[in-house]
């Protein structure tokens, strides 16, 4: 198909970003007053992190220090999917925060639906967690991207393999 130009709808963040943001908040942690003798335990597992603190209001604290790190990380905070603070053994509370990466099915299909009510032109495929856009005129894709960035969604939306 000679002339057609695609890209890629994707929800994905930057892990060695996160990683560095991680390691400020608790560098910050350790120097602050407010959480002086106080246990932080921020750790980081495959899709979720995990934050053990003395109390809610520290866990708190905490989540308003990593929103601020992630920002100057160029990371959106729609990539946090902030559980429930539960109290752990010892007087202390956990809580437990997913890591949003990939499209789901049902996000998946209803961007795929929108493309193919509003954009004739253009086709749209669903590709594992991510949207394959194709078609001939590289305004109509722009367009579909303009339209894809007005929508308000629990993910942040990233365009790759822009060809």
């Amino acid at each position: 198909m000679a002339g057609e130009v695609s890209f890629d709808v994707v929800s994905e963040f930057d892990e060695q970003e996160l990683r560095n943001a991680l390691d400020q908040v608790r560098r910050e942690v350790q120097q602050r007053y407010d959480f002086k003798g106080v246990t932080v335990e921020l750790t980081q597992g495959k899709d979720e992190l995990t934050l053990v603190t003395d109390d809610e209001f520290r866990a708190t604290a905490v989540r308003d220090l990593l929103e601020s790190k992630a920002v100057r990380r160029n990371l959106s905070l729609k990539i946090f999917d902030w559980g429930d603070v539960a109290p752990a053994g010892g007087n202390k509370v956990r809580q437990t925060i997913g890591l949003r990466k990939g499209l789901d099915e049902t996000l998946a299909r209803k961007i795929q639906k929108l493309i193919r009510d509003d954009f004739p032109k253009v086709k749209s495929q669903i590709q594992g967690d991510a949207v394959r856009v194709s078609g001939k005129s590289k305004d109509d894709l722009q367009k579909v991207i303009a339209r894809l960035r007005e929508l308000d969604e629990s993910v942040p939306l990233q365009f790759q393999n822009y060809r």
